[in-house]
């Protein structure tokens, strides 16, 4: 799939023509579809009903985690739950772009079950 494709500039995920394009956050912050299909990664998942976040199966480029690894290590009671809540916070703005409706696929099994589950109740 095209990623981040530049073609449309900085609207492009709502050019009827992008339908088979996929964005990260930046590019999709702040505009609205009738839908929105979302991955979440290895760096949010569920364990035991518990939502757990990996800052380093971000990707690489994400600067919006930039320096975790000095602030986990210099200040780790704080940078817990800032990491936590940037991620949560990428999925949440994420999953909220589709006026109509979200598709979530998980790439980590027990996370796509624990969402199954919430999302029915």
């Amino acid at each position: 799939m095209n990623w981040n494709l530049g073609d449309y500039g900085g609207k492009w995920i709502i050019d009827p023509n992008s339908v088979t394009e996929i964005g990260c956050i930046h590019t999709a912050q702040g505009l609205e579809v009738d839908y929105i299909g979302v991955i979440i990664g290895d760096d949010l998942i569920v364990r035991d009903g518990e939502v757990l976040v990996d800052p380093s199966k971000r990707a690489k480029d994400d600067r919006s985690i930039f320096g975790w690894k000095k602030m986990k290590k210099e200040n780790p009671y704080e940078a817990k739950p800032l990491l936590k809540a940037i991620i949560k916070n990428t999925y949440r703005t994420l999953m909220t772009r589709g006026m109509k409706g979200c598709y979530v696929y998980c790439t980590n099994k027990e996370t796509a079950e624990y969402l199954k589950q919430v999302s029915r109740s």
